[in-house]
């Protein structure tokens, strides 16, 4: 399936890693959160706002995402009215679930839409997407425009020794009925956060400074929305009204998520920010190319990158952040050019152009890791082993290829384990909380660690082969680890064999 096919994960492994791989937008390396600059001074909807346009390709992946979910879902799929009016509340609710943008009178103009959503898709067509999501858009950006007027020029003006309240969950109110009530509801939400700085400390000057900041980050983020951004929405909404682990992965989406699975990318090494509009170094990865180069620095901001040796260089500044990671991403073996200012530079004069050759970069953070505690219990001391799994990542292209040093969750937590029994620890904990997820195979294996033989998951298929049933299990009898074993997963203990003491 080629990269603009629709991707999803059947089973609940592949689903939380696609949520976790989603979240990690990853230049060369990991990209920090954005801190965008601020827009011009003078703040007009006309001038901002541009619908946003669907794309012929758009349609033919809409098309194939329906087919996969009818012939290959495990739950049987009727794409019809009651499918529409699902994707339709979902897609309001993920736009707007605090009701803070749309007005009523906008609710019952889409409202239209919401038993033709299936016949739209099955025609190839996610206009009605694209509409609803315009709608929206140019919603929040006039929310946006109001709330740095708001805190611009009418800080001074706010009194605070009137009794007045704010509803902060407002998933159940109303949609407001005019823009004069949505404009109520944000000169409290405003009001609110001048209030909150007030308590801090903060006085007049330097709070309309710090909130016009942040609105105005808001804005400029917003402004940059495309077509993809658009797309991608739509089609996770309707992933998701199958039910809540199926989601459909962009190109951009299911680069990330391969990412994320083998704990390594092609790149430079470098983690990145924007600020005023630049890109920022915000940190250099160790062992990775560019701090091995030597040349490019935390604190550089780029202004340009080129491709190859020669490339011509393309201006970057106010680009968004995710657009220029795409371009530092590349081929191992490939050289990118970027055109920086460096950290200890005022002015763009001062730029310099560093040549980088990409190489494979591992994302070490995300691997198994261990630690030792020492506690006391009924005046005996434990020593404690604890492995922190964040996901069960495996590199499946460099197996394929038989590098030795390919990224495993087992094969590390195997290690990790022989560490823990050298040291001579009672008892070993494997935190699981928060993980996300990742190979089921991985998974399957990373048990046979703990137990001699036999079933750990069963997968029954649906469509051609409805109704077969394959069980994974582990077939080796060797076992890394006997010793007493907590697993911790988020709010519960999982599993926990004998105390420290009664060793097997």
């Amino acid at each position: 399936m080629n990269n603009n096919s629709p991707k999803f994960e059947r089973n609940r492994f592949m689903q939380k890693a696609a949520v976790a791989a989603c979240s990690i937008l990853l230049a060369s390396t990991l990209i920090a959160q954005e801190d965008t600059d601020q827009l011009n001074t003078v703040l007009d909807i006309d001038a901002l706002y541009t619908p946003l346009e669907s794309q012929p390709i758009h349609g033919d992946t809409a098309v194939k995402l329906l087919n996969e979910l009818e012939t290959k879902h495990y739950s049987s799929i009727d794409i019809n009215d009651n499918f529409s009016s699902t994707v339709f509340d979902s897609y309001i609710d993920a736009l707007d679930g605090s009701k803070l943008y749309f007005l009523k009178e906008d609710i019952d103009a889409l409202s239209a839409y919401r038993y033709t959503l299936d016949n739209s898709l099955e025609d190839g067509s996610v206009e009605p997407g694209f509409e609803i999501y315009n709608r929206y858009y140019r919603r929040i950006l006039e929310r946006m425009i109001y709330a740095v007027d708001r805190v611009e020029n009418h800080v001074s003006e706010m009194d605070f020794t009137i009794d007045e309240a704010i509803e902060i969950d407002r998933e159940d109110a109303p949609y407001a009925a005019s823009p004069a009530e949505l404009d109520e509801l944000w000169r409290l939400r405003i009001k609110n956060s001048v209030l909150s700085l007030r308590l801090t400390g903060d006085d007049e000057e330097e709070i309309i400074e710090k909130l016009g900041k942040r609105y105005r980050n808001q804005l400029s983020q917003i402004s940059k929305t495309n077509d993809k951004d658009v797309f991608q929405t739509y089609m996770a909404t309707v992933a998701t009204a199958v039910d809540p682990h199926t989601s459909y992965f962009s190109p951009r989406d299911s680069e990330n998520f391969n990412m994320g699975l083998s704990l390594s990318l092609q790149g430079i090494g470098a983690q990145l920010t924007t600020e005023e509009e630049y890109t920022k170094v915000a940190e250099l990865i160790k062992g990775g190319p560019a701090e091995r180069g030597d040349e490019l620095k935390a604190g550089d901001r780029i202004v340009s990158i080129g491709q190859g040796v020669d490339g011509e260089l393309q201006d970057v500044v106010g680009m968004r952040l995710d657009d220029v990671v795409a371009q530092i991403r590349g081929e191992k073996g490939t050289v990118v050019r970027l055109n920086v200012i460096p950290v200890d530079a005022v002015g763009e004069s001062s730029a310099t152009v560093v040549s980088i050759t990409r190489d494979t970069v591992k994302l070490e953070d995300q691997s198994a890791k261990k630690e030792v505690i020492e506690l006391s219990y009924n005046g005996e001391m434990y020593k404690i082993g604890i492995i922190d799994l964040p996901t069960f990542y495996f590199d499946f292209e460099a197996a394929s290829r038989g590098d030795e040093d390919y990224k495993s969750s087992t094969r590390d937590v195997h290690a990790l384990l022989d560490e823990l029994k050298a040291e001579d620890v009672d008892a070993v904990v494997v935190d699981l909380r928060n993980n996300g997820g990742g190979s089921l195979s991985e998974a399957n294996q990373l048990v046979g660690l703990f137990i001699e033989t036999g079933a750990t998951v069963q997968i029954r298929y649906s469509g051609l082969r409805n109704g077969f049933t394959r069980s994974f299990g582990d077939n080796d009898p060797e076992v890394a680890y006997t010793g007493p074993l907590a697993v911790l997963v988020n709010s519960c203990l999982l599993y926990t064999s004998p105390s420290p003491r009664d060793r097997g």
